[in-house]
């Protein structure tokens, strides 16, 4: 009789997925879009847009400029926690704009 496997959670099976067929940026996108509400709080959220994520570097647009000054002080705790909830240090930076 054969072992059967124990059931993996879906993300880790959709993130193999994803590196097989050479998308594992886009999927990191995705869980950096799908964190960022949880990781900033719903006040935040509302007045930012994850834009893109490249080598590292997440850019955020922002409505004004006081919420963008605002953000750059926070911006290493936000990355901090950021990094937690997507389960490595993905992101280096974030950019602000």
């Amino acid at each position: 009789m054969s072992k059967a496997k124990p059931p993996r959670e879906l993300g880790g099976i959709i993130a193999d997925v994803f590196c097989k067929i050479g998308m594992t940026e886009a999927y990191d996108e995705y869980k950096t879009l799908h964190a960022w509400k949880n990781v900033v709080g719903e006040t935040i959220a509302k007045v930012t847009s994850v834009e893109k994520m490249k080598d590292g570097n997440l850019y955020v647009k922002v409505k004004s400029p006081s919420w963008r000054m605002e953000l750059n002080f926070r911006k290493r705790d936000i990355t901090k926690r950021l990094n937690k909830a997507v389960g490595y240090e993905m992101i280096r930076t974030i950019i602000f704009k």
